[in-house]
């Protein structure tokens, strides 16, 4: 008779769905069905053991997969899970907290503080205590605070080795009677407080401990200190404790996470039945084995082998660009092979990248390419607000008549300047029938004197302060480079410790700042003007919608899905491209000196190539463009611990080989390749190089702009090709007038 329940489980998931009793610990390779171990483990207890749903606490992650777990569990067993704890941690703490409140110092109606509440709350503490809050950032502080409550430390037993350390623990402590007064708790207080009412109520625990018969925990590698010795306590009575995780896939150890509890658990429950899932049912053999030959670097890890049903499968490509241009070529150019000759939809394909700063090269060429995108867990690169700020700084000294950019950066970093200040800026400026912009250049001038002094009311000597930073940076924007005149709006107005608080969100900001600054870099010869208008032309054309809308152009053929690899944790696609394998990039520059962190890059990597079911990109670049120089780097560590055999090389060199000689390959819209021939010599260093191609567009060409832009048809005046192959060709279009465009990525259409 079938077995809905077990019927379509192999041997090693079938033994963890239907172990006995006791501490089951199984560690599930990535795409090996753990979600479906856990679903049918829980609808096992309950449909074939007859444990009552009451008695079962099941936690999961997201509210996403608890919801999912329950559906499929309840069409399973037929039947509503009565009474059952089934839900993220946080939901769960929250439920025992308010339940348990009389051992508590708030009452059971306490609210659960978001993190801009929490930041408000640390901003008041640095004020109260005289602490500045440019050194000290609030952002980190609260950083520091949530790292201390997952190792479930109260501020009396912070470490107090440094003036940081005394500082953090001063702001916690006032920071903790804040929440109390307002009987409000933290999401980090959620399980800070439910372990250690566990820990420190015997008659409560028990309770707890009693009731549940079974404790089930889904991606157990993510959790933190505070998490584990909650579990440890729900589970104190009975020990059934069922956990699924695999420490090979611990990314977050920034937000707390902490792969060695799977180590903590062996070794509290010696006893414990150890179950590895290793049949991968998403990827081929060739990506699963250079991806254990990747992970089996690190230590402290529970060795795995990972197979497959699905064959050998296609090499990985590696391709060595020239540049970061030709990087993102390479990536556009293969896929619009694949979804011109139908070979594939646009959805298909997955780019990932290290950081949210890495996507703005790869943005402008889909852009270019009119190839249809959606950007995972980030907004587009133009439309970050670091990224908007500076432009509209830009924008400003440029325009000074520009109010919307006046508007969005005149207390930006916070100066003490207000909607009413703001208010009385623009009335002056409609009773002088000027733009505000010039009453602020006029006030920063004049200072007291001016006629606007008065009328903009107590905040005037602020406002003078901005409007003589901007009649400065007007004065010198002819003298400056753009990167120097950048660097200058950066400096005097404290944007750095204004946007980097050295927390993980800081730093990708601040490198979203460097990417801009490297795009400025590229127009040092231009100037401003040309430099905004090029920015105009590029955000301008990113017109796809977010919040999940489509265009129509999505309906049709879907589109290119682009995020980090924090981001890809839990998803699949068909191809995966894995740009910047480039030391500095992947791993990070930050994990260079502490081993630990360089473990968990080479996690993240392994996350991101276990993501490919059918085909795998490896992608670096010998040269990035630096702030209008080139920088060279090194290949990442990583590509040398795959085997040649399972990699098909593409570009200028295999890069587990530092002294090869090999043709390389650039990629034009229309598929032709240019040959140059390269000799290195050290570790990532070009030492030679010659080109010589012919330009495919010649002067006196009629084309058709096939971008999304539209310009129309036009004349071909002048092509030229830069040392690298790279061909840059000057039309004048009817519509618009004269153009200058790579040809890579202009998507032109000759007509004669």
């Amino acid at each position: 008779m079938p077995d809905s329940l077990l019927d379509d489980l192999n041997p090693p998931q079938r033994q963890a769905v239907t172990a006995p009793d006791g501490q089951i610990l199984v560690l599930a390779g990535p795409g090996s069905g753990k979600t479906r171990v856990l679903t049918r483990r829980l609808a096992y207890l309950i449909d074939r053991v007859g444990v009552p749903s009451y008695d079962i606490i099941a936690v999961t992650f997201t509210n996403k997969a608890a919801r999912e777990m329950e559906n499929r569990v309840i069409n399973m067993v037929q039947r509503n899970l009565e009474g059952i704890w089934l839900g993220t941690f946080h939901a769960m703490c929250a439920r025992l907290l308010r339940r348990e409140s009389a051992a508590l110092p708030f009452s059971s109606n306490f609210v659960i503080f978001d993190s801009s509440d929490q930041e408000s709350l640390v901003k008041r503490a640095l004020r109260e205590l005289n602490i500045d809050d440019k050194t000290h950032r609030p952002a980190g502080v609260l950083a520091a605070i949530s790292a201390a409550k997952n190792d479930l430390l109260l501020p009396k037993a912070m470490p107090l080795g440094t003036y940081r350390d005394e500082v953090v623990s001063k702001v916690y402590t006032r920071y903790q009677e804040m929440l109390q007064t307002n009987n409000a708790v933290d999401f980090d207080d959620l399980l800070l407080l439910s372990a250690r009412l566990l820990q420190e109520n015997p008659a409560i625990s028990e309770k707890y401990a009693h009731r549940f018969q079974h404790v089930l925990v889904d991606e157990f590698q993510d959790t933190n200190l505070a998490q584990y010795e909650l579990l440890k306590h729900l589970a104190a009575y009975h020990k059934n404790i069922f956990v699924v995780g695999d420490e090979d896939q611990s990314i977050y150890r920034w937000r707390g996470a902490d792969y060695r509890n799977v180590q903590r658990f062996e070794k509290d429950y010696p006893k414990c039945e150890k179950i590895l899932l290793e049949q991968n049912y998403r990827s081929t053999q060739i990506v699963l084995d250079a991806a254990r030959q990747v992970i089996d670097r690190n230590r402290n890890r529970t060795p795995k082998h990972l197979f497959t049903d699905h064959g050998a499968g296609n090499k990985i490509v590696q391709f060595i660009a020239v540049d970061d241009l030709a990087e993102a070529g390479f990536v556009v150019d293969t896929i619009q092979q694949y979804v011109h000759s139908r070979k594939a939809s646009a959805n298909d394909f997955a780019i990932m990248y290290r950081t949210n700063a890495q996507s703005r090269v790869i943005e402008e060429a889909f852009i270019h390419a009119n190839l249809p995108y959606r950007l995972i867990g980030a907004q587009r690169f133009y439309g970050r607000r670091e990224v908007k700020d500076l432009i509209c700084f830009l924008r400003l000294i440029e325009n000074p008549s520009d109010e919307v950019s006046l508007l969005r950066v005149i207390a930006v970093p916070p100066r003490g300047i207000g909607n009413m200040t703001i208010l009385s800026l623009q009335n002056c400026a409609f009773q002088a029938g000027i733009s505000a912009g010039e009453v602020l250049m006029d006030l920063g001038k004049n200072g007291d004197v001016s006629p606007n002094w008065q009328q903009v009311g107590r905040s005037a000597g602020i406002v003078s302060d901005f409007g003589a930073l901007l009649n400065e940076w007007q004065a010198a924007k002819s003298s400056l480079s753009i990167v120097a005149l950048f660097d200058r709006i950066i400096h005097d107005v404290g944007y750095e410790a204004y946007i980097n608080d050295f927390s993980e969100e800081g730093n990708d900001r601040w490198e979203n700042v460097q990417e801009l600054r490297r795009l400025a870099g590229d127009f040092q010869d231009k100037g401003l003007t040309e430099f905004l208008q090029n920015l105009a032309l590029v955000s301008d054309q990113d017109t796809i919608p977010d919040n999940g809308e489509s265009s129509e152009m999505d309906k049709v053929q879907g589109a290119v899905t682009l995020l980090t690899l924090h981001a890809a944790k839990g998803l699949e696609y068909n191809q995966v491209f894995i740009l910047g394998l480039d030391e500095g990039l992947l791993p990070h520059s930050r994990s260079r000196d502490d081993p630990e962190e360089m473990a968990e890059e080479r996690r993240l990597f392994y996350v991101g190539m276990t993501r490919a079911k059918n085909q795998l990109y490896l992608l670096r670049a010998e040269r990035r463009s630096n702030f209008g120089s080139w920088e060279y780097g090194e290949a990442s560590r990583f590509l040398a611990d795959i085997n040649e055999d399972l990699v098909v090389n593409q570009g200028r060199r295999n890069a587990s080989r530092r002294d090869v000689r090999q043709e390389d390959f650039r990629w034009s819209k229309t598929g032709v390749t240019t040959t140059q021939r390269v000799t290195t010599g050290q570790r990532g260093v070009m030492q030679s190089f010659s080109v010589s191609v012919e330009p495919r567009f010649k002067p006196g060409m009629r084309v058709r702009s096939a971008n999304k832009a539209d310009w129309g048809e036009g004349m071909v005046l002048e092509s030229k090709m830069d040392p690298d192959g790279e061909e840059t060709v000057n039309v004048h279009f009817e519509s618009v007038g004269l153009k200058r465009l790579l040809a890579s990525l202009a998507n032109l259409e000759i007509i004669s």
